[in-house]
């Protein structure tokens, strides 16, 4: 990282995210061209701008610069520092958007990070903190990120578009990763979920959980749905209700789904019975999609075992998701790493879809920026 690599050239708004998390670990500068060019309101949305801010918070000594149109970002990764801080998120997007790039850069930085996150804790578009707590916690304790300071609370909930909703994140630094060996999924033990309503009637959540019942009790018994109904301050801003479900396997894998309702004046305003219905009926489909990891932290994990000890990972996963393709390109051009991808069709021990082996030995990655007690 003490040597000046060469920068990265990328056009278009996708995958931003991924390019400046990747940049950051790496140490190499990027510069994204082209950023919604042709649009009628071109370059870079708020909630993009507030992600760099968050990235510049983290970071020390970052050089970032974007045009005066907001088409041409150039970045240059500084140390990753951490310590304790704050941001306001933007309501475009969820606290999700921001969390899933703070899981992948905080076991590196040079201090604990403690962090208290505001916005929209819920939405329809990116991962809510519920499933990312009850799922990217434990797949960051496999590879030996643990501790007393790990832990991610939700201290009011936020539903869009007025948001209001505030989680609070610590997680302790590593020096380096253990590989993990994730081949067996083993099979569905129980399900556990989070049935949350704020800013209506509480009646909502017993009604959400009701219906998902009755669709996951021909399964399985072992269900709790508990119901989380926040008042007063601790409810945001705007209406909304929604369930987070999370299936765990016997060898501890878990598997997530969940549904939000329609924002306050946006679409058809959506029952509560089919709300239920509908994420049970998406829990069932991640279930036959299978793996070791769940489609939300597939590139999580892909990242995790690049950053190990120069050792052999092993994970199997369910159908890759593009996002998960684009990153794996994304990680051959910042860290030259390929990973060996062997489809496994569902037969006699694999139940439900295809799944895929990825294999690959890490990069050696140790963390500079944590200092030396």
């Amino acid at each position: 990282m003490a040597t000046q690599a060469h920068s990265l050239s990328y056009s278009g708004c996708n995958f931003l995210r991924q390019r400046l998390v990747l940049s950051t670990l790496s140490g190499r500068p990027v510069k994204i061209r082209k950023i919604r060019a042709r649009d009628d309101n071109p370059g870079l949305r708020d909630f993009e701008a507030s992600f760099i801010r968050l990235l510049d918070k983290v970071t020390n000594g970052s050089r970032i610069e974007i045009n005066q149109t907001g088409t041409t970002l150039y970045y240059q990764p500084g140390l990753l520092y951490g310590g304790s801080m704050e941001h306001d998120c933007s309501v475009l997007r969820s606290i999700g958007y921001y969390l899933e790039s703070l899981l992948c850069l905080a076991p590196f930085m040079k201090h604990p990070l403690r962090i208290v996150l505001r916005g929209v804790t819920n939405d329809q578009v990116d991962p809510s903190v519920d499933v990312l707590k009850a799922t990217a916690l434990p797949l960051l304790k496999q590879f030996g990120i643990d501790g007393e300071s790990f832990e991610l609370k939700v201290v009011r909930r936020g539903m869009p578009p007025g948001g209001g909703g505030e989680v609070f994140f610590s997680c302790p630094v590593r020096n380096v990763l253990k590989p993990i060996q994730l081949i067996d999924p083993g099979k569905i033990k129980r399900i556990r979920g989070t049935a949350y309503s704020v800013r209506v009637s509480p009646q909502m959540a017993n009604r959400i959980v009701d219906s998902a019942r009755s669709i996951l009790n021909k399964f399985i018994p072992d269900i709790y749905i508990y119901t989380d109904h926040m008042k007063g301050i601790n409810s945001g801003k705007s209406p909304g209700f929604g369930l987070s479900l999370v299936a765990e396997t016997t060898n501890g894998t878990f598997l997530s789904a969940e549904l939000a309702s329609n924002p306050q004046g946006q679409g058809a305003a959506m029952l509560p019975e089919d709300l239920g219905r509908n994420c049970a009926r998406l829990l069932l489909e991640e279930i036959y999609r299978g793996g070791c990891v769940d489609s939300t932290n597939q590139s999580l994990a892909l990242l995790l075992m690049t950053l190990g000890q120069q050792d052999v990972s092993k994970v199997l996963l369910g159908p890759l998701s593009p996002y998960t393709i684009e990153f794996l390109r994304h990680l051959k051009s910042f860290f030259q790493i390929m990973f060996k991808i062997e489809t496994k069709p569902c037969g006699e021990e694999l139940k439900g879809g295809d799944k895929v082996l990825m294999t690959c030995v890490g990069v050696g990655f140790s963390n500079l920026s944590k200092t030396l007690k």
